[in-house]
Parts: C-alpha cells; structure tokens; sequence
C-alpha cells in the first residue's frame, strides 16, 4: 500500500484478507522475476490492475488467481488450495454490505480495517467516537452532517454506527484507545438530555475491559495534534503495517508509509501525556455529568 486517498474502488469485502492475498501474490511474482506487465498479460490485464490486486484494492478472480499461481510456479496442492481459499473468503461481502446504498467506497474500506484490527487508537476533537456513541447521539451527529437525507436514510445511517458498535463486543474485540478533547464533551450535540445519556454512556464504557479513554483538559493548552481528529489502526497479522485513518467531509486520507506511521504514532503519545490518566476519566465525566444537571 502507498499513501493515497480513496475515492473509488471496489471495497465491499473483506479489505484485510485482500491486502493479505495482494502481499502473497506480490511475493511470488517478485521472487520469480515476473513484471508486472507479463503477470497481466497472462491474465489478459494491465500492468495497473496486477498493482491494485497486490495492493488489495480490488476483487479477485479465482480463474486469475490460479493462472498466476501457475505462472509464479506454485505446483504444490496445499499451498495452491490455501490462496484459493483466501481468494474466495477476501470476495465474501462484509457485514456493511448491505448498507452499500449509503456507504462511500472510501468509508467501506475502512469498516473493513476497523473490523480486522487488533487495536484502535483514535482521537476526537469535536464529537464523541462512533464506536462509543448513543442512538440519540449518533442521530443528532449525522442530521448535522446529512441535513438534506431523508428519515429513512438517517435512520439506515444511525444503525450502521450502532452496528460497527458491535465490533467491541464480539468474543475477540479490538482494544480501543480514545482520546478526546474536553470540547467535545462540552459541546451539548442534541441538546442536554442526549448529551447527558452520552456522558453516562462514556462512564460505562470506562469499565470494559478493551476500552481505555483519556480526556484532553481545556487546560492543557495546545498540543501536538492541532491539525485534526485521526486514527491509527494494528492489525494482528505482522504482514500488515499499522494504517492512519483521517476522514474529510468527501474523501479519507489512509496512510501507512513508516514515516508518517511513526508521525502520528509520536503525536498520538503526546496526545496520551497531555491528557488526564485513564484513571481520572471516570471523575472527569462523572463532574461533567454535574454542569451539564447545572445548566
């Protein structure tokens, strides 16, 4: 993968066993000498469509799958039986496919990075996490950024966010590390009483054991990620490298060279020592609790 923004594409499967897939094939092309350009030539592509397969941006054919298998020289039964299998599971629609009349193929790729990842670390400036957001939250989120959508289609957009949700309850969750910024807790999305169900909700999130959450005090002053909320995503398989995530009103950006990896991750870690510890984040919410019953 290089840094790109993604505004096309096909994305409904599962995007990490693609980019898993894309890596083996590009492994053993590489390791037998083969371009680009015969690789698609033998399965009667360009040399462009041989670079999104190994890139994971595209779905795969099994009959081309076999072919190049053929032409990098795997014979072996298993090992041929093995990324076939993986060819057939990365075309398998996820979970949000059936949300596909809503989804932008930017957003789709990455409901399938969220799904597959091990640990999630993000942070917020103006709202509260998606995956720790109410329905009444989560409605008065999305009027805001589809005010022109019709009922039907915010109500479709509000149980996709509640259905990403259950990502942090399935028997194997991703740990999730938010930071947020005190402004978004203090910005009343939805009026007092949705913002107090929020609050609480937050608390008990505070309690789940794969669910960490620190809060940015106004205090703090300025730090290290003025620019904008991100999120940095890891998977469980050392194949794959760490992805930052940054979504625009359009388009996302997703990036995973080293060096902007290793960016973010440093201005994550500042983010982490400005804020208050984990373990003040209960007190932090159950006093915000309090202004908001004084306003």
């Amino acid at each position: 993968m290089t840094t790109t923004r993604q505004e096309g594409g096909s994305a409904s499967g599962p995007t990490v066993l693609r980019i898993l897939l894309g890596t083996q094939l590009r492994k053993l092309r590489e390791a037998k000498g083969v371009t680009r350009e015969d690789a698609g030539w033998e399965i009667r592509a360009s040399e462009s469509k041989i670079s999104r397969m190994e890139l994971g941006r595209v779905g795969f054919k099994e009959r081309d799958i076999a072919d190049l298998l053929t032409l990098y020289g795997v014979v072996d039964v298993e090992e041929r039986a093995a990324l076939l299998a993986l060819a057939r599971q990365a075309n398998t629609p996820g979970w949000w496919h059936r949300y596909g009349d809503i989804l932008p193929n930017w957003f789709q790729s990455y409901l399938g990075l969220e799904a597959a990842a091990a640990l999630i670390r993000s942070y917020e400036v103006q709202f509260v996490p998606g995956l720790l957001q109410t329905r009444d939250y989560a409605r008065a989120v999305i009027v805001l950024g589809h005010a022109d959508a019709s009922p039907k289609e915010i109500e479709r957009r509000i149980n996709l966010r509640i259905d990403r949700q259950q990502v942090l309850e399935r028997p194997d969750p991703p740990r999730l590390w938010a930071v947020i910024d005190e402004a978004a807790l203090r910005r009343p999305i939805g009026g007092l009483a949705v913002m107090r169900a929020q609050v609480e909700a937050l608390i008990q999130a505070t309690k789940l054991p794969n669910v960490r959450l620190q809060v940015v005090p106004f205090h703090a002053g300025g730090h290290a990620a003025a620019g904008g909320a991100f999120t940095i995503l890891r998977f469980p398989d050392e194949e794959l490298p760490d992805v930052v995530y940054i979504e625009q009103l359009t388009s996302a950006l997703y990036l995973d060279k080293r060096e902007d990896i290793d960016r973010y991750a440093v201005a994550m870690e500042r983010l982490c020592v400005a804020a208050e510890p984990p373990t003040h984040t209960s007190d932090i919410l159950d006093r915000t609790l309090r202004d908001l019953d004084a306003s």
